[in-house]
């Protein structure tokens, strides 16, 4: 359908899971992409699966100088960023709130919330406020709602994004520009599956019970795939959504349910 034919955009965190499969639905529909993440490798590996136009950019998003030249290098080669999606994120290690140390926590800040915040300032100082135009789209986690124990960092963390999206929405709306957040969920990725892997044996059980125990708190009693997170971050991104900005959407098969 070509739905951002011609729109460039950056992904955060490109290298796996979300990230991937969105450049790969993004190219399908015509975008120019900028790979962003901390490592060239898997980026590059991605830019060899999509079918169109990429620029790879290694980038510590909570490196401020690395976020100016990521979208210095994007502007300078495309002229312009049309999308951001914030999707990089560390979930840092599990703690109880006795145990959690300064360092843990403040990295996990660093890179869910200071990081979104600097891409979302540079690419609206350095593109989308002059042309008055953009969609910017934030990555949460259901954590930020309902709070996780052990992940007191996280869940803060990813609580924050909501407040970002808000902000920022009724600052740059009047220049044209858009921004929402996505709140997946459990996804079938290996972040994922290590994370069940993992909780299942300090409880000392197998990982498809403890699988299907998480699952079973959805609606649809099962979690979500890369693919149905990129999907929803299409239409975010395009025309279709025009009308919508401010506003922390689930994807998660039915665990949250507001309203």
């Amino acid at each position: 359908m070509n739905r951002l034919e011609n729109d460039v955009v950056i992904i955060t965190g490109a290298g796996q899971g979300v990230g991937r499969e969105m450049a790969q639905l993004f190219a399908s529909e015509g975008a120019r992409l900028v790979l962003a993440g901390r490592r060239r490798e898997p980026l590059e590996e991605t830019a060899s699966l999509i079918d169109g136009e990429s620029l790879v950019v290694p980038t510590d998003i909570t490196i401020e100088n690395d976020v100016e030249e990521m979208v210095a290098q994007t502007v300078a080669r495309f002229g312009q960023v049309d999308v951001l999606i914030n999707n990089a994120a560390q979930p840092g290690a599990d703690r109880y709130i006795w145990e959690q140390t300064l360092e843990n926590w403040n990295q996990t800040i660093a890179v869910d919330v200071t990081g979104a915040m600097l891409c979302i300032r540079e690419v609206t100082k350095q593109s989308m406020l002059d042309r008055r135009s953009g969609t910017i789209i934030n990555f949460s986690s259901g954590a930020g709602w309902r709070g996780m124990p052990r992940k007191s960092h996280y869940s803060t963390a990813k609580a924050a994004l909501f407040t970002l999206t808000k902000v920022a929405a009724q600052e740059l709306g009047p220049y044209g520009i858009r921004v929402n957040c996505i709140v997946p969920g459990g996804i079938e990725t290996d972040l994922y599956v290590n994370w069940v892997r993992r909780i299942a044996t300090e409880e000392g059980r197998n990982y498809d019970e403890k699988a299907a125990e998480l699952a079973s708190g959805t609606a649809l009693g099962r979690v979500t795939t890369p693919l149905e997170q990129a999907r929803v971050a299409l239409f975010l991104a395009s025309d279709e959504s025009s009308a919508i900005t401010g506003q922390s959407i689930a994807v998660d098969a039915g665990s949250h349910m507001g309203g």
